[in-house]
């Protein structure tokens, strides 16, 4: 029994010489793929924590709870960022995502613990994300390790940007 994916057309298709349609890329694999689902989980635990929290008593703790829902917003940034980092718009997002979101951790995880009186209530990156494991603390290096890896290909140049034809003819 084979275990080879079916090819589709877009994964054989040859693309026509000089053709500014760069070829269908593969999808994520591997620790992407990984990378992508731990981004997923978080980006739902935190966001399904700031809402239960500012819902619930947002006015104990703003600070902490905006910080929550901030971090909430980082990873479904960062998320679909890297789904469609293949691409050097959605690069630049997942790199402003993750490195914001590494600044983050570090600022609010040390605040939080030389300054505990700002943060009376837990948030996703307080005391380094100790709350989730320390996952925020060592994910967005492994996001960023990865986008330094896997950085998008450029494509073709465009037909419009080719030189004319030098045989005096008009189009």
């Amino acid at each position: 029994m084979s275990t080879a994916r079916p090819s589709t057309p877009s994964d054989s298709a040859p693309q026509p010489e000089g053709s500014s349609v760069a070829p269908a890329r593969p999808r994520m694999r591997g620790v992407g793929r990984v990378l992508v689902i731990v981004y997923a989980v978080m980006a739902l635990g935190a966001t399904g924590r700031s809402f239960v929290q500012i819902a619930r008593a947002f006015d104990q703790a703003p600070l902490a709870y905006s910080l929550s829902a901030a971090s909430a917003v980082v990873y479904i940034v960062a998320t679909l960022a890297l789904i469609g980092s293949g691409r050097p718009g959605w690069y630049r997002v997942a790199w402003v995502a993750i490195v914001f979101e590494l600044v983050g951790v570090l600022v609010v995880g040390t605040l939080s613990l030389t300054h505990p009186a700002l943060f009376q209530h837990q948030t996703v990156w307080s005391q380094y994300g100790l709350g989730y494991v320390l996952i925020p603390l060592f994910l967005p290096m492994v996001g960023l390790w990865w986008l330094i890896t896997h950085r998008p290909s450029r494509t073709a140049p465009a037909v419009a940007d080719a030189p004319a034809p030098s045989d005096g003819s008009a189009a």
